[in-house]
């Protein structure tokens, strides 16, 4: 298994966190694709579309991390960044040294 997997999935244990992820990770790369082709098309007037899907996604996606009880990744880094505490593993999953 790959490293980032590994990680990832150490990070994403409950199984409500899980499945709002593999809801919102697809829906967040559709708006994007979605976002492309209607560009593409210059079709700007259906823009809430993507950013309406990419939303909902990110939502589900911040729902799994409230549940999971840990920071989201683009949190993390920020927090890292500013020299703040955050929560990569939520301590109920995190494994003790």
């Amino acid at each position: 298994m790959p490293a980032w997997l590994s990680h990832w999935l150490e990070r994403h244990q409950h199984p409500a966190s899980l499945l709002l992820h593999a809801i919102g990770i697809p829906m967040t790369i559709g708006a994007l694709l979605l976002a492309g082709v209607q560009l593409a098309a210059w079709r700007w007037d259906l823009w809430w579309r993507p950013a309406l899907l990419f939303v909902g996604g990110y939502a589900l996606q911040w729902l799994g991390h409230l549940i999971e009880g840990n920071d989201m990744g683009e949190i993390i880094l920020v927090k890292r960044l500013l020299g703040r505490p955050y929560t990569a593993v939520s301590p109920r999953y995190a494994r003790s040294s």
